[in-house]
């Protein structure tokens, strides 16, 4: 994955936006206000720390030697992912998801209505 590719997932999701609230070399994706997703784009080799449930986040690591604990972020809840081409793209794009699912999860109705987001289970 490219980090134009990278930065097209993240984007492409409902009411995603990217900040540089800590400097102009790292991207970070958030959706109404909340980070899901942070990038130094620019980086060699490129990384993504994403949001993840913890017991998903500890299997992914065992599984994968490019996915680390959440580099400066809470272990328990965040992954480091280098993507080098080890870990699929299309893994990738769905842990982006997850996380961006489960940050909109956590928000207020009201927020989660105007993003016109539902949870699976809210689909049945």
């Amino acid at each position: 994955m490219t980090p134009q590719e990278l930065r097209d997932v993240c984007l492409g999701f409902v009411g995603a936006r990217e900040e540089f609230p800590f400097d102009a070399d790292n991207s970070v994706f958030k959706v109404a206000g909340k980070i899901f997703a942070i990038s130094r784009l620019g980086g060699r080799p490129l990384r993504v720390s994403l949001k993840c449930e913890p017991e998903l986040a500890l299997q992914l690591r065992g599984t994968y030697s490019a996915i680390t604990p959440g580099y400066h972020l809470n272990k328990r809840h965040w992954n480091t992912v280098v993507l080098d081409g080890s870990v699929p793209d299309d893994l990738v794009r769905d842990l982006i998801e997850d996380s961006y699912d489960l940050v909109v999860a956590g928000l207020p109705k009201r927020e989660r209505e105007k993003l016109r987001w539902r949870a699976l289970s809210e689909e049945r």
